[in-house]
């Protein structure tokens, strides 16, 4: 949805616990969880008109988010 945070515990609130267990104890999810936070930052500045890229260039970078949510939801139900 336009201008709406998509940080992985609003998506997720029922792996929350997972998540943070995740974050303390693994490096990579760590960083994984990191970038995906500051993406999601720098998309919602984009919607909400603070910073104006082309079309394509937020376009990518929510294709960018996705990828990481996939792979960030995956550690989280192997886990």
């Amino acid at each position: 949805m336009f201008g709406e945070k998509h940080d992985l515990i609003h998506e997720l609130p029922e792996h929350k616990e997972r998540i943070h267990q995740l974050k303390i104890s693994d490096e990579y999810f760590a960083k994984l969880f990191e970038e995906y936070h500051e993406l999601d930052h720098e998309i919602l500045r984009m919607e909400e008109g603070i910073e104006t890229p082309s079309d394509d260039v937020l376009e990518e970078l929510k294709k960018k988010r996705l990828y990481l949510k996939d792979q960030l939801f995956s550690m989280i139900i192997a886990a």
